[in-house]
C-alpha cells in the first residue's frame, strides 16, 4: 500500500501534449476478433487496444513495458536487452500466443516450440497494439490457443524523430517519414537500439551488449471503384552477446528477420474482400569458443496466402469467410531442410440487432503430416443498460506441431534426441463471461471477466526411460534417447478486473488486476496439480498521469506488482514476487519539440524473472522527440 500511496500522491500518467497531435489511432476499433473491423465495445470477446498516445506516454523501445498494462499478461526475459522474452496471456505458454505485425504471422518455425521473441520487437514505430485474450483458432488458425496480438506500425503525415539515452549506455533512435500524394500514401521508418547491457547470467560480471537496427515501410494506393493495393515490409538485424550454456563465454547470437505482405482490397456496398500474400523469414546463428569452428544456425521461413471476405447479406446478418495456406520451411546445423503445408477454410455468421451482437463459426485446417483439424467458436454481447453490457464467448484453439518437433535430430552433451512425426496438434477450449461499462479509452471504463481454458495434447520433450514413442520405441531401454510426445494437459482459470478513468481533463488513471491459476493436469505426472512455470497467480499494474498547468508539463508513473511463481515445471525452485515503481515526465518546448525522461525500478528492487539470469536495477533515461 505504501507504493500505491506514494504514486497517487505524487505522479500519474496522461497523454503528453505533443502526443495529442498524433492521437489519430482509432482505439475503439479492433480486427483481432473476427479479422475485419468491428467496434471494441460490441465484441463478445475480451479485447484491449492501445493507441499511439499511450505508447508515447509510456516511453522507451521496450514493448513489454507497454503490454504489461493489459490484463492477463505476464512476461519473463532471459537477461538484458534483446534477451529471449516470452509473453504469456492468461497462463498460456509463450509459444501459444499468435503475434501479427501488419498482418504477417511472426511465429518462428526455427525454434523448437515456435512462437515470437518479443526481445527483437521495438516499440518506437508502433501505432497500435490489439490483444484478444482467449482461444480463437476459428479466425486465426494455428497458435491462437493463448490469444492473438496484432501490432500495427505507423502511418504518418510529415516527419518525426525521437532519441533517448540512459542507463547501461543505452541509446535508441527512431525516424519516421510519411505523406500522401493523391491516391498514394506511404511511410518509411528506421530504428536503432544499442546497449552496453549487463551480465546475462548471475554467475558472471562480464557485461553482455546488444545492438539492433530495423527498417520498415508501408504504402497504400487507391485504385478506384472500391479497390486498393497495399504493401508493407520490415527488416531487422540484431547482435546480442550471450553467456552460452549458462557459463561465461564470448558467444554471440546474430538474428536477421524479414517480413513482407502485399494485399489487394475491395470494399463494396455489401461485400469486402482482401487477397493477400506474405512472407516471414528468420535466421539465427551463434558463434563463439563454446560452439566450435562451425557454430550453430537455425533457418525458418513461412509463406502465407489468404483470401478473406465479409458479405453483408442483410442489414442484421453478415457472413465472414476465408481460406488460404501456409508453407513453412526449417533447417539447422543437424537437420536437412524440412517443410510442411497447412491449408485452411473458415466461415462465421454474425447477427446484429438492437443491443445485441451474436457470432458463431467453424474452421477446418489440413496439415500434410497430421491431417485434418476442426475448430469451433461462438461469442455474443448484450447491452444491459446505457453503457453497460454483458459478454460471453467460447473458443477452441489448436497449435500445430512445429517442424522442429516433427523432424529435428541432434546430439547435445551425449544426449541424442529426435523429432516425432506422429505428433498431433495441441488443443484448447476456452470459456469466458464478463460485464463491462464503457471502453478502455473512454472517460470511465469498468470491466470484470471470469475465464477458464483447458488444454490437451500438449507437446512435451520426454526421455526414453519414461516413454516408448517415436525413436524410443525403436531403441527400448536406451536411456540416452529422447523425443517429443503429446502427453501434457493443463488448465488456466481466474478473473481480470479493469479500471480506467479521466476524472478531469488533465488527469487519467489506469489499473488492471489479474488472478490466473494455471496448473498441470497430466494424469499420473509427478507434478500433477502443480502451478506451471513462470505463471504468477497475481499481477497488478497501476498507472496515473497528470498534465500540470505548468507549461503542460506531464508527470506520470506506474507500479507493477507480480506474485511468486515456480521457475520451471520440473523443480520446486520459486521466484519471489516483486514490486517495480517507475516515474516519468514530458515537457513540450515548442509545438514541434518535446523532451522527456523516466526512472525505471525506482526502488532498485532485486528481482528474478528467470532463475540464473540478471535483471536491471534502477535506471534513468532521457530523450527528445521532434515533429515536422
Amino acid at each position: 500500500m505504501k507504493y500505491l500511496f506514494f504514486l497517487t500522491s505524487s505522479l500519474v500518467l496522461v497523454t503528453p501534449a505533443l502526443a495529442e497531435e498524433v492521437e489519430s489511432t482509432d482505439t475503439t476499433i479492433t480486427v483481432v476478433g473476427q479479422g475485419f473491423e468491428e467496434p471494441v465495445d460490441e465484441s463478445g470477446q475480451s479485447v484491449a487496444v492501445l493507441g499511439r498516445g499511450e505508447i508515447e506516454a509510456v516511453q522507451g523501445s521496450d514493448i513489454t513495458r507497454l503490454i504489461e498494462r493489459l490484463p492477463g499478461v505476464v512476461f519473463s526475459r532471459n537477461g538484458g536487452p534483446g534477451g529471449y522474452t516470452g509473453v504469456r496471456v492468461r497462463g498460456a505458454e509463450a509459444e501459444q500466443l499468435l503475434v501479427l505485425v501488419d498482418g504477417v504471422r511472426m511465429d518462428d518455425p526455427s525454434q523448437p516450440s515456435g512462437g515470437t521473441n518479443f526481445g527483437n520487437l521495438l516499440a518506437g514505430n508502433l501505432e497500435k497494439v490489439e490483444l484478444l485474450r482467449g482461444s480463437n483458432s476459428v479466425v486465426w488458425g494455428s497458435q491462437a490457443i493463448g490469444g492473438v496480438m496484432a501490432l500495427t506500425t505507423r502511418q504518418l503525415e510529415g516527419a518525426e524523430f525521437s532519441a533517448e539515452y540512459g542507463a547501461y549506455e543505452t541509446f535508441t533512435g527512431t525516424t519516421v517519414v510519411g505523406g500522401t500524394s493523391g491516391a498514394f500514401s506511404g511511410t518509411i521508418a528506421a530504428g536503432y537500439a544499442r546497449s552496453k547491457g549487463f551480465s546475462e547470467i548471475v554467475a558472471d560480471s562480464e557485461v553482455d551488449g546488444y545492438r539492433q537496427w530495423e527498417l520498415a515501410g508501408k504504402a497504400r494506393l487507391a485504385l478506384g471503384g472500391g479497390f486498393a493495393l497495399s504493401a508493407n515490409g520490415r527488416y531487422a538485424d540484431s547482435r546480442r552477446e550471450i553467456d552460452g550454456f549458462g557459463v561465461t563465454s564470448d558467444d554471440v547470437q546474430f538474428t536477421k528477420d524479414a517480413s513482407g505482405r502485399v494485399a489487394l482490397e475491395y470494399a463494396g456496398p455489401a461485400l469486402d474482400l482482401t487477397a493477400s500474400g506474405a512472407i516471414y523469414d528468420i535466421r539465427r546463428s551463434y558463434e563463439g569458443s563454446n560452439l566450435g569452428a562451425q557454430g550453430l544456425f537455425f533457418d525458418g521461413r513461412t509463406y502465407q496466402a489468404q483470401l478473406a471476405g465479409r458479405w453483408r447479406a442483410a442489414p442484421a446478418l453478415s457472413l465472414i469467410f476465408g481460406g488460404g495456406a501456409d508453407w513453412s520451411q526449417f533447417r539447422d546445423a543437424g537437420t536437412s531442410r524440412k517443410a510442411a503445408n497447412l491449408a485452411n477454410i473458415h466461415a462465421l455468421l454474425e447477427y446484429r440487432t438492437a443491443g445485441a451482437v451474436l457470432a458463431a463459426g467453424v474452421r477446418y485446417d489440413h496439415h500434410d503430416t497430421f491431417g485434418g483439424q476442426w475448430s469451433f467458436g461462438a461469442n455474443g454481447s448484450y447491452e444491459l443498460a446505457p453503457g453497460w453490457r454483458i459478454r460471453a464467448s467460447y473458443g477452441e484453439g489448436f497449435k500445430a506441431p512445429t517442424l522442429y518437433q516433427l523432424n529435428a535430430f541432434g546430439v547435445d552433451f551425449g544426449f541424442t534426441f529426435s523429432g516425432n512425426a506422429s505428433l498431433v496438434p495441441e488443443r484448447s477450449r476456452s470459456y469466458e463471461v464478463g460485464v463491462e461499462y464503457g471502453e478502455r479509452n473512454s472517460s470511465l471504463h469498468l470491466a470484470a471477466t471470469a475465464f477458464r481454458r483447458d488444454s490437451t495434447n500438449l507437446i512435451t520433450f520426454v526421455s526414453c526411460d519414461t516413454s516408448s514413442v517415436g525413436i524410443c520405441a525403436a531403441n527400448p531401454g536406451d536411456f540416452t534417447f529422447g523425443t517429443y510426445a503429446n502427453i501434457g494437459q493443463a488448465r488456466a482459470q481466474g478473473f481480470e478486473l479493469e479500471f480506467d478513468a479521466r476524472p478531469a481533463d488533465r488527469l487519467s488513471i489506469h489499473a488492471v488486476y489479474s488472478y490466473v491459476k494455471s496448473f498441470n493436469r497430466t494424469p499420473g505426472d509427478f507434478f500433477e496439480g502443480r502451478d506451471l512455470a513462470r505463471r504468477p497467480r497475481h499481477a497488478v499494474t497501476f498507472a496515473a498521469d497528470w498534465r500540470t498547468p505548468l507549461r503542460d508539463l506531464t508527470v506520470g508513473g506506474e507500479i507493477r506488482l507480480v506474485s511468486d511463481s515456480f521457475d520451471s515445471n520440473f523443480s520446486n525452485v520459486q521466484n519471489d514476487g516483486y514490486v517495480l515503481v517507475g516515474l516519468r515526465a514530458s515537457l513540450p518546448i515548442t509545438e514541434t519539440l518535446e523532451v522527456f525522461g523516466r526512472i525505471e525500478n525506482l526502488t532498485d528492487e532485486h528481482y528474478v524473472m528467470a532463475r540464473g539470469y540478471n535483471t536491471p536495477g534502477r535506471s534513468a533515461f532521457g530523450g527528445v522527440r521532434a515533429r515536422f
